[in-house]
């Protein structure tokens, strides 16, 4: 066994934290993990024209992966040495519309149930002034090692 397979979810994730708090899709989307703790875990991004539709504004794919992301390391932050995970479902609403201007969102992702098989989250998407932006609701699969 490695190293790394011997860790649980929660070290393994912070891990990401102290190294950047960046996973792959996160530098193509410019969005960083910035906390973590057990069933919960934040990213932040400052949404910009990169992540624009041919409408002028934040396509909602980026709101709808930083909701993905917050639900996963959260569900992560909670397996056993060697589990990993995959999403099931993501049901997202969007709130409020996204542009340049928006400046700096939050997505905290929150384990709600955690059973044998599949885990249950919320994530809010939030702004400086605490407006909700999007919410989601996320089922996930756990994943034996």
């Amino acid at each position: 066994m490695s190293a790394v397979t011997e860790l649980t979810g929660l070290e393994k994730v912070r891990v990401l934290l102290a190294t950047g708090g960046r996973p792959p899709i996160g530098e193509r989307l410019e969005f960083s993990l910035v906390e973590v703790e057990l069933g919960s875990a934040v990213f932040e991004s400052v949404p910009g024209r990169f992540a624009y539709n041919p409408m002028g504004i934040v396509h909602g794919g980026y709101a709808a992966t930083l909701l993905d992301s917050a639900c996963g390391i959260a569900t992560a932050s909670m397996l056993d040495p060697g589990e990993s995970f995959t999403t099931l479902e993501l049901k997202v609403a969007y709130h409020r519309s996204m542009n340049e201007l928006t400046g700096m969102v939050r997505a905290q992702g929150n384990v709600v149930t955690l059973g044998r098989r599949i885990a249950y989250c919320e994530a809010k998407l939030t702004d400086t002034s605490g407006r909700l932006l999007a919410s989601a609701t996320s089922t996930l699969l756990r994943i034996p090692a």
